[in-house]
């Protein structure tokens, strides 16, 4: 039977990386990988998906509007395995239709993505998929402190926490840092006292 899959982790836990792995492992055994991600995600292109370690796939980009259960049914039920990154940017609709296509059509969706934004809050997409997965699972990564990162930490031009502004800011390395919340919560206070 299959199950949708939630592989969470912070900026930097190599979720991208383990979802085009996990993709070549279904294609090295014949079967066919649907691997889509939100189209709001344009940071190596529209239809690329690239991790920081070099790998990098071609793949269908899905806009927030797009109803990913008509689209499926209308043209991509060839497929074995559905396998989403960047799953925190699709909308609750998108995360029930990917959830729809595993109890109607019994295949198998894999979302990896982040669990929260830089404020420590639920983005749409992972609240949904923490509220209906049959399997949810963290990819850890850790702080510079040595403690586990659970933080996406947005940075300024001058490498300051930012702690306001829109949830959806795209980058890398360049504009966060996974931190421990001790961490993140120092470097807040420090930052306030100067």
């Amino acid at each position: 039977m299959a199950k949708l899959y939630f592989k969470y982790g912070a900026m930097g836990s190599s979720k991208t990386a383990q979802a085009l792995i996990t993709k070549f492992n279904y294609e090295e055994r014949g079967m066919r990988v649907w691997l889509i991600k939100p189209a709001l995600d344009t940071r190596d292109g529209a239809s690329v998906i690239r991790s920081r370690i070099g790998l990098e796939a071609k793949c269908f980009p899905v806009a927030r509007d797009t109803d990913l259960l008509s689209l499926y049914r209308e043209g991509y039920t060839n497929y074995d395995v559905i396998i989403a990154d960047e799953c925190q940017f699709f909308t609750e609709p998108q995360v029930d239709a990917l959830r729809a296509i595993v109890n109607d059509h019994n295949i198998p969706v894999l979302c990896f993505g982040l669990r929260t934004d830089f404020l420590c809050h639920l983005f749409e997409g992972s609240r949904r998929l923490f509220e209906v997965a049959d399997s949810i699972a963290e990819i850890k990564t850790i702080c510079s402190c040595g403690s586990k990162a659970t933080v996406n930490a947005r940075l300024d031009g001058n490498m300051r926490v930012v702690t306001e502004g829109a949830q959806v800011m795209l980058g890398g390395n360049d504009c966060y840092l996974a931190m421990c919340h001790k961490c993140w919560m120092e470097a807040i206070r420090g930052q306030k006292e100067e």
